[in-house]
């Protein structure tokens, strides 16, 4: 079987105290568990509701606090570094939030075999890896199989949000998605989106912006 390129590069990064009491005493209480058939929404959050994926949600910042202005939706965080992974569960247990769960494991995987197709209210992709050397661009989780895959997972109606802030993979990411027959360009202009009240601004791009550096969002629904 050919090995697959993976969009990510585990790094021994260091952990908190704080972030690794999320790992060792509360994960438990937040992790989805990679198992043999697709979860049950219904079972794993004990609630009908309208279910979000974030791939690759960082620290967990935007996660949070879109769980917080949002308790009637259900979250998925995939997320494969610990430091992240551990922080986010530390900072739902402070807040006594109920309305995430937490993937550490690879996300294409996931989609592949946990998620039921045409289950999801909506994908979102926040600043992934843009592997801005030409030679790894084969890395960048944005290609037209995959997104196939997460088109496959979510509902008529359901949406893609993907931003960065790198140019050239904005103009990759737009070509991709605007490519794909199943989904259609919330910006009937074509192009891209401004950014949505719903995508909180990051502490990183607030200095981004401070020195002048873009951002592009790209919203595609499924028709």
């Amino acid at each position: 079987m050919q090995r697959r390129i993976k969009s990510y590069v585990l790094r021994a990064g260091r952990v908190s105290n704080r972030q690794q009491q999320g790992l060792d005493l509360w994960l438990k209480d937040y992790e989805l568990v990679i198992c043999d058939e697709p979860w049950s929404f219904l079972k794993e959050f004990g609630r009908t509701a309208e279910t979000v994926v974030e791939i690759g949600f960082g620290m967990g910042t935007s996660l949070l606090r879109m769980a917080k202005d949002n308790p009637q939706l259900n979250y998925i965080g995939i997320e494969v570094h610990q430091a992240g992974v551990g922080s986010l569960v530390a900072d739902l247990r402070e807040y006594q939030l109920s309305n995430v769960r937490i993937v550490a494991h690879d996300a294409v995987e996931v989609f592949q075999t946990q998620l039921e197709d045409n289950s999801l209210g909506g994908v979102q992709i926040f600043f992934p890896d843009p592997w801005h050397k030409k030679r790894h661009h084969k890395r960048r989780l944005i290609q037209p199989d995959f997104i196939h895959l997460l088109v496959k997972k979510i509902k008529q109606g359901g949406f893609i949000h993907c931003a960065t802030d790198w140019q050239g993979y904005a103009e990759h990411m737009l070509e991709v998605l605007s490519e794909e027959q199943a989904l259609d360009n919330q910006q009937l202009t074509g192009g891209y989106s401004p950014r949505p009240e719903s995508r909180p601004l990051t502490k990183f791009e607030q200095r981004g912006e401070r020195l002048g550096h873009g951002v592009w969002d790209l919203i595609f629904i499924k028709k």
